[in-house]
């Protein structure tokens, strides 16, 4: 591993290359803030996939294209004199002293849970009005549930045993089955939301990431289906031609590889 010199060294560099680009390339010259702001969140997505996927070569390389955005935002804050890279760090590290008393006071934590408690309350002191302002407008619904329910979790608000919240979850889906026989359209959705919004929750009290577990089974699904097409395309065959008789055999085949 490198040395902490090491590391600021790369990290100048890093300012280096970056202040050359918005110099001298056009197409970093011609970037903002919002033409970067969708790119991110696809960088976002990819460093994502690298860590499900468990590549650290490629985690690496991902987390390399994220640090090139946040200094490019940080460069174009300081072009315009709202601020540069040393307030971007100053300001988390002000942050992270301030919401840990436990380490940097004298508040006492038992545990995880104390900690996460007074992270919460912490921020309602720093004048947010509601524990819920933190949680992104723009989040995918799935990861959204979930930072709701873990942060209103925080303040208290929340099950004392799994077992009730499998309870709920089999409530909500017995009221979903009502209202799909009774063909209502409308209500149908309200209670499916219900429904993922319970799993959601239960996935919380059995220490499992609904997005991650999700997408473990949409990773597994396309491995399974693209074997079953490539098995289709050697026997020469369409599967719109195929019937589901034919196509479970090589799904089964799928499933034991």
């Amino acid at each position: 591993m490198n040395s902490r010199e090491d590391q600021l060294k790369a990290f100048d560099r890093l300012l280096t290359i970056m202040d050359e680009l918005r110099e001298q390339c056009p197409w970093d010259r011609k970037q903002t803030m919002e033409s970067l702001r969708h790119l991110t969140i696809e960088e976002t997505y990819e460093l994502g996939d690298a860590i499900l996927d468990k590549d650290m070569d490629e985690i690496k390389k991902e987390l390399g294209d994220v640090l090139l955005h946040l200094v490019f935002y940080a460069k174009i804050g300081s072009e315009t004199n709202d601020f540069d890279i040393a307030d971007v760090a100053n300001s988390i590290c002000d942050k992270l002293i301030d919401r840990h008393p436990h380490i940097y006071g004298d508040v006492k934590v038992e545990n995880e849970e104390d900690v996460k408690k007074n992270w919460e309350n912490l921020k309602l002191k720093e004048g947010k009005k509601s524990v819920l302002e933190g949680v992104p407008r723009s989040l995918p619904a799935i990861v959204k549930a979930n930072r709701i329910q873990d942060k209103v979790a925080g303040v208290g608000f929340d099950w004392e045993e799994p077992q009730q919240v499998f309870e709920k979850l089999k409530e909500e889906l017995e009221e979903l089955q009502h209202e799909v026989n009774l063909d209502n359209k409308d209500e149908i959705e309200a209670e499916f939301g219900d429904v993922l919004f319970s799993m959601v929750n239960y996935a919380r009290f059995l220490k499992v990431n609904p997005e991650n577990a999700l997408e473990r089974t949409n990773k597994k699904f396309i491995k399974r289906f693209q074997y079953l097409e490539g098995k289709a395309k050697e026997n020469k065959k369409a599967l719109k031609d195929m019937t589901l008789a034919e196509m479970d055999v090589f799904w089964n085949e799928a499933k034991k590889q």
